[in-house]
C-alpha cells in the first residue's frame, strides 16, 4: 500500500455520516458563552433525536449515559454532569428525567422533552424583524432555511441505521415528513402552566430562613436541591405562598423537627431536621396528612424538684417559681396541706405535684398548637 493510498484511507475514516458529529448552530447559540456549550449542544442534539424514536405515547424514552457518551465521544461521567446541567439550569420545565427499572431489572435513566417548549426557548417569538432569529420578520422557520442552515446528519446508531433528529434533514428521507415529526411530549394546553413552574429560589430560601430559624442555614442552592424542589413544586402544584404556609405549619405544629432530641435508650441524640428533609416528598406528605404533628409531651416528675418545692411552698410558704409550682401551691391550699401532719402532707403533695406537671405540659402543647 502506497503512502498516498494510506493517507486517503485515513481521510475516508474521518468522512461520511457515521464518522462526523455535527451540532446545529441554534443549539450553540442557545447556550451562549457557557464554557461547555459544545458538550451541552451535543447531548441536547441526541436527546432531541431519540425523543422522536420512542413508541410511548407519554413521550418517555430511555438512554444510558454510556450510550449517549459513545455517540458523541464523551465519558459517562461527562454526560451525567451535562444532563444535570441541562435539567437544572437551561431546560427546567422542558427536560424531565427519571430513573426507572426495565423488564430485565436494570435501572436506566429515562427522559422526556416538551418539544414545543424547547422550540420556544430556541426560537423565542419575535415582535419585529430585528429580533427574529432569521431576521426576516417571520416567526415560523422556513423550510428552505431548515434544509440548508447547517443542520446535518447525526451519528449512525449501533445497528448502522441513520439517526436523523427532528431538526435535521436526511438526504434519503422525505423532507416534509421529516420536518413535521413531533418531538416527545405534546405542548401543555396552557402555555402559562409551564411558566408557573418557574421557582424563585431566593424567595424560597428567604421564607425558609425567616420561618424556621432553628434549622441549619442553607449556604447554597445546589443543583440537587433545585431538582428535588422542582419535583415537589410540579407534583403538588406549589407556589411561593403555599411554600410559606407549609413552613408556618411546621413552625407551629411540628416543633419536634426543630429540636435535637436525646435518645436515652440508645445513648445518642437525634439531630433536628434540615432544608433537604423538608423538600422531600416523604416530609411534605407526612405534614399534609397530619402524621408529623407534635405528640403530647409525657409528663415526667423530678422527685428532687418535687420535694424541694414542698419545703419552700408548703412548709415555708414562699412564692412559687414557674407554672408548675403555681398550680401545685394553689391545689395544696385547697386541699389544706398546711393543716396536715408532715407525713400526710407529703403523701398528698406527690399526687398534687403530678397533676400540676401534667396540666402544665398540656398547657404548653395547647399554646404551641394555637
Amino acid at each position: 500500500m502506497t503512502t498516498s493510498s494510506r493517507i486517503f484511507d485515513v481521510v475516508q475514516a474521518m468522512s461520511g455520516q457515521k464518522n462526523v458529529i455535527i451540532i446545529p448552530r441554534p443549539y450553540l447559540q442557545f447556550f451562549g458563552e457557557d464554557q461547555q456549550a459544545y458538550q451541552l449542544a451535543a447531548v441536547l442534539n441526541q436527546l432531541v433525536f431519540w425523543s422522536g424514536c420512542g413508541s410511548r405515547e407519554d413521550g418517555w424514552f430511555y438512554k444510558t449515559h454510556e450510550e449517549l457518551g459513545e455517540e458523541i465521544e464523551l465519558s459517562k461521567d461527562q454526560v451525567r454532569r451535562i444532563v444535570g446541567k441541562l435539567e437544572s439550569k437551561y431546560l427546567a420545565g422542558v427536560l424531565d428525567t427519571a430513573t426507572r427499572r426495565l423488564n430485565n431489572g436494570d435501572s436506566v435513566k429515562h427522559y422526556r422533552l416538551d418539544g414545543n417548549r424547547l422550540v420556544e426557548l430556541l426560537f423565542p417569538a419575535a415582535n419585529n424583524a430585528e429580533s427574529s432569529p432569521f431576521g426576516n420578520g417571520e416567526g415560523a422557520v422556513p423550510e428552505q432555511h431548515m434544509r440548508h442552515s447547517g443542520m446535518a446528519e447525526a451519528p449512525f446508531d449501533r445497528n448502522g441505521g441513520s439517526a436523523v433528529p427532528i431538526l435535521y434533514t436526511d438526504l434519503n428521507s422525505d423532507h416534509n415528513s421529516q420536518i413535521i415529526k413531533p418531538i416527545g411530549q405534546p405542548q401543555a394546553a396552557d402555555p402559562q402552566q409551564v411558566d408557573s413552574l418557574k421557582i424563585d429560589y431566593n424567595a424560597v430560601l428567604e421564607a425558609f430562613h425567616a420561618t424556621l430559624p432553628e434549622m441549619p442555614a442553607v449556604l447554597k442552592m445546589t443543583d440537587s436541591r433545585r431538582k428535588t424542589l422542582r419535583n415537589l413544586w410540579k407534583d403538588y402544584d406549589l407556589t411561593i405562598e403555599k411554600w410559606g404556609a407549609y413552613l408556618r405549619y411546621i413552625a407551629k405544629h411540628c416543633r419536634w423537627m426543630l429540636e435535637d432530641r436525646p435518645d436515652n435508650s440508645a445513648g445518642k441524640t437525634w439531630r433536628k431536621k434540615h432544608f433537604d428533609y423538608l423538600i422531600t416528598e416523604k416530609c411534605y406528605l407526612s405534614v399534609k396528612e397530619f402524621r408529623a404533628n407534635d405528640l403530647p409531651k409525657v409528663a415526667r416528675v423530678d422527685n428532687t424538684e418535687r420535694d424541694t418545692a414542698f419545703v419552700r411552698l408548703v412548709a415555708q410558704g414562699k412564692k412559687p417559681n414557674g407554672r408548675i409550682e403555681e398550680l401545685a401551691k394553689a391545689s395544696a391550699g385547697k386541699a389544706g396541706l398546711g393543716r396536715m401532719s408532715e407525713v400526710m402532707a407529703r403523701a398528698s403533695w406527690k399526687s398534687i405535684w403530678m397533676q400540676a406537671v401534667t396540666q402544665a405540659s398540656e398547657e404548653d402543647l395547647a399554646r404551641i398548637a394555637s
